[in-house]
């Protein structure tokens, strides 16, 4: 992987370019994975980052470090919305099949929750967040049920929403918790196959301003889940600052808080 901690900017899409800078010839199919470490800069790192047109973002790190704030923030100020993935009763058809009254369905990528754009447009961005879906279904289900009763058909929701962003074609941001290896590499086995590339961002965050995170959402997470996530975590900051990106990824860009509030787009451009 080539480490790249100076202050000047990648000119290559794919990796973050300089703002107001042209994107230039796009990474090579073979070419070695490329760290951008914008950690330590006190917020005067890159205010947007670009990437290619239909590229893959996932955003990782602890949870309450602002994964979410980010991809909010960053994918609407590109001109799309995020996708909140399936609603509670489109998981519920999809688990005990249509019912009497049910109509067609719908295509792939279509509904509110798919976002603006048109389905097959690299040049359109789709922002698939689970907290977006966890939310739809608490809203939906009666408030005294146990989150973890209903826990596996968020997970399937939210899967299936980013099954529908990705069969689209058009570029994506995801939100990742870091625990679940299987879904980068299913990303990773998705950009070989548009030919386009995988791009994680790495949000550094000390566990204490994660809890406060998680405080000020109203939401946390058990002692023993936080501590798997913080050993996710640890191990991927690990291995981008020894050189190594996660199989498939094309760059690694690492951020502490400050960059994470700084950064107001994230873009894709045709090259």
């Amino acid at each position: 992987m080539t480490l790249q901690r100076s202050s000047a900017y990648a000119t290559t899409a794919g990796v973050p370019a300089q703002p107001g800078a042209p994107v230039r010839e796009r990474v090579g199919a073979h070419a070695p994975p490329v760290l951008r470490d914008l950690r330590g800069r006190a917020g005067r790192g890159p205010r947007a980052l670009t990437f290619a047109a239909g590229d893959l973002v996932v955003v990782s790190g602890l949870p309450g470090s602002g994964k979410s704030t980010l991809i909010k923030r960053a994918v609407a100020a590109a001109g799309a919305r995020p996708a909140a993935g399936s609603a509670p009763e489109a998981v519920s058809a999809a688990v005990s099949g249509p019912g009497p009254e049910s109509g067609s369905a719908a295509p792939e990528g279509a509904g509110p929750e798919a976002g603006p754009g048109a389905a097959g447009d690299p040049g359109s961005v789709c922002g698939i967040d689970s907290q977006d879906t966890r939310d739809r279904w608490d809203a939906a289900v009666p408030r005294l049920l146990p989150y973890a009763l209903y826990r596996p058909f968020v997970r399937l929701a939210h899967y299936a929403g980013l099954r529908r962003a990705l069969r689209s074609g058009r570029s994506v941001v995801v939100h990742d918790c870091g625990t679940q290896a299987w879904v980068r590499r299913w990303l990773a086995r998705e950009a070989r196959r548009r030919g386009t590339g995988l791009h994680l961002m790495l949000l550094d965050v000390p566990p204490e301003v994660a809890r406060q995170g998680q405080e000020q959402r109203g939401r946390g997470v058990s002692g023993y889940a936080f501590a798997r996530h913080r050993r996710a975590a640890g191990r991927l900051i690990a291995d981008a600052e020894a050189g190594r990106a996660p199989a498939g990824c094309a760059s690694v860009i690492l951020l502490d808080r400050p960059a994470a509030t700084a950064l107001a787009r994230i873009g894709f451009t045709a090259g």
